[in-house]
């Protein structure tokens, strides 16, 4: 029997022959015997799971000669009608070939005629997400408030392509894909209604390739039936639907459990030289680890729920038995989420191969990872293991990843710098072992110092440079003698001569120790310099006073701003505060600080305004960025 035939032979009829589905049923078949009917409905789902058939039924029941009724009686004149497809006020409407803005107006005019021999005049609009904007806004109106006695019945296959205005105005249903139960039965009840044989685990088969489409399965179904045979087998469905068989399963779990390469390899090539389909290979090797997880957890009581029996049942078992429970979930997660990366790459048989050694290789992954974290490091605990899922590379950061964090890391596993990275091997190479209790004063010695005081005089601060990291296991020292010497690189200041650092550092005020101390004189720049510093913890920003000019006379710093509205901003009450509290911290307790405005171009030249122009770095910066010219230069206005 043809595909064709068996499909339209066995259309469902009724909502009761309708396979699955059961809610939305029973919505329509209530709609239909009260005889509340609502203007527009949606149904939306995968294809083949009985949008179209249960819209033609629900508009049988809708103008059966003895409705209102749940159900139509198909013997009427209007149900033969309606199922030939014949009948005048019953219009089903092809959405891809019928899509334009005339479509939609013909539409509008049909429907305003009242019904010739039927009760509803109802339109079906099958893939009506085919349609364009245009119809959609012709047809706004219309679906909202239909003549009496019409409604609309959209079915569509992706209806994220509605514009939200229509599926406002609809009723939606969303079909659900049927489960592999309720296509073996719909299946089964057909092989008994056409009077053939056949074995369960066939119509399994052929249900599970269905996934979840009725009329898919019918599809498959009418192929398996056209080979003749006078039983439908399991074998035979495998054959032609390019399947593997259990026994394949099992030859690549021996392969594995055994860790030969090989061997994987050769029942790879069987499968590739079948012809077999990969993705569903892929989904039944799945289904595989699957089945051993829950029958390793739950032992005989998982497999009711599996649906294992007699000699698969004890099989499975033995299998199961045969691996770790971390190496089956590993497997299941990284074939689960290998899969699409199998089918989309342009290499899939290369692609599938490096999945099952990858499988086949797990546990000397896991184990190079165990040893790469377990390694001595001075008192640094065990890495946690990596995630299954990423089998490209993970082995190889495992290695070399536990290693260099046991020896840099010390005991807090603490982050270490590329720098350190490479200079920990040659400087640390027996002291770490022979007293690993001393390496927390060398992780301390590597904090920023307390107070900036304790910084040595800086002609030897080169040397002191590469202390700390060659003088760092000998724990005999205070951390607070070995902390300053890796952060007095920062304090040097192009202002500030070597033989000045010293006693202007020892003379800083004691209540400000907390504060940045520059070394060297006072000065503008310099305070500049400290306001970058506190940039993150106050409102004045160091790029607006670059603005403006400063004076430090006295006891008292003046600020000069080249305009108005700098001074209006920075004589703000917080932004002032702020201001003298920077002020205080760098100049000293006594220093106050005033804010004025000067008349800094008032009288410069065109020349001088254009010079200064050109070696501004914000200037610089814009014409760089932009490729910009100046075009003209002139004096600020207050």
């Amino acid at each position: 029997m043809s595909t064709s035939n068996l499909t339209a032979k066995y259309r469902p009829q009724t909502f009761e022959d309708v396979a699955g589905q059961a809610a939305i049923k029973a919505i329509l078949s209530r709609a239909a015997a009260s005889d509340k009917v609502a203007p527009a409905y949606l149904f939306s789902g995968t294809r083949g799971v009985g949008k179209t058939t249960i819209a033609r039924i629900f508009a049988k029941a809708l103008n059966c000669k003895n409705a209102p009724t749940a159900e139509p009686c198909n013997e009427c004149s209007n149900c033969k009608q309606i199922t030939a497809g014949v009948a005048v006020d019953v219009i089903e409407i092809d959405g891809a070939s019928n899509r334009g803005i005339d479509d939609a107006r013909r539409l509008k005019e049909d429907i305003g005629y009242a019904p010739v021999e039927c009760r509803y005049k109802v339109f079906i609009i099958d893939e009506a997400h085919m349609l364009t904007k245009e119809a959609f806004n012709a047809l706004l109106k219309t679906l909202e408030e239909p003549p009496p006695r019409a409604t609309f019945i959209m079915a569509t296959t992706e209806p994220h392509k509605f514009p939200p205005t229509i599926i406002s105005r609809c009723q939606h249903y969303i079909y659900k894909m049927l489960t592999q139960q309720e296509l073996v039965d719909h299946l089964s009840k057909i092989m008994n209604l056409e009077g053939l044989q056949f074995e369960t685990p066939a119509l399994e088969i052929i249900a599970k390739r269905g996934a979840g489409s009725v009329r898919d399965s019918m599809s498959l179904l009418g192929q398996a039936l056209a080979m003749g045979a006078e039983v439908l087998k399991e074998e035979d469905v495998r054959s032609f639907l390019g399947l593997a068989g259990q026994d394949v399963f099992f030859q690549l779990m021996e392969a594995m459990h055994s860790r030969n390469l090989v061997s994987v390899g050769m029942v790879l090539r069987q499968v590739l030289d079948q012809g077999l389909d990969l993705g569903f290979f892929l989904r039944e090797l799945t289904n595989c680890w699957r089945n051993m997880f829950l029958l390793k957890q739950a032992g005989e009581e998982a497999l009711p729920l599996l649906g294992f029996s007699g000699d698969d049942a004890k099989a499975w078992m033995d299998w199961a038995a045969k691996f770790e429970a971390p190496h089956i979930h590993a497997c299941w997660q990284m074939t689960l989420d290998g899969q699409r990366k199998v089918m989309t790459s342009l290499e899939p048989a290369l692609a599938l191969e490096l999945l099952l050694l990858n499988l086949t290789s797990l546990p000397d992954l896991i184990n190079l990872e165990t040893v790469g974290t377990s390694a001595p490091s001075g008192g640094a605990a065990p890495a946690p293991q990596r995630p299954m899922g990423g089998q490209g590379g993970a082995p190889g950061g495992g290695q070399y990843g536990g290693p260099q964090g046991g020896q840099q890391g010390g005991p807090g596993g603490g982050y270490s710098p590329p720098g350190g990275q490479r200079l920990a091997p040659q400087s640390q190479p027996a002291p770490v072992q022979s007293a690993p209790q001393q390496a927390p004063p060398q992780r301390q010695a590597y904090q920023p110092p307390v107070t900036p005081q304790q910084a040595p005089p800086s002609p030897t601060r080169p040397q002191a440079q590469a202390a700390p990291v060659q003088q760092a296991p000998q724990a005999a020292q205070p951390v607070q003698e070995a902390a300053p010497e890796p952060n007095s690189m920062p304090e040097l200041k192009p202002q500030s001569a070597p033989s000045e650092a010293t006693p202007q550092s020892e003379s800083a005020p004691v209540e400000s120790a907390s504060a940045f101390k520059p070394l060297g004189p006072r000065t503008w720049d310099g305070f500049l310099e400290y306001v970058s510093e506190k940039s993150d913890q106050s409102l004045v920003k160091a790029a607006q006073l670059r603005l403006n000019t400063g004076e430090f006379n006295g006891n008292e710093l003046v600020i000069t701003c080249g305009s108005k509205m700098q001074c209006a901003q920075l004589s703000v009450n917080k932004k002032l505060s702020a201001l003298d509290i920077l002020t205080r911290e760098y100049f000293g307790p006594t220093v106050e600080v005033s804010v004025k405005t000067g008349d800094i171009a008032a009288h410069k030249s065109d020349k001088q305004l254009w010079e200064e122009a050109e070696s501004h770095p914000g200037v610089n910066l814009i014409i760089e960025s932009f490729s910009a010219q100046i075009a003209s230069v002139s004096a600020r206005k207050h």
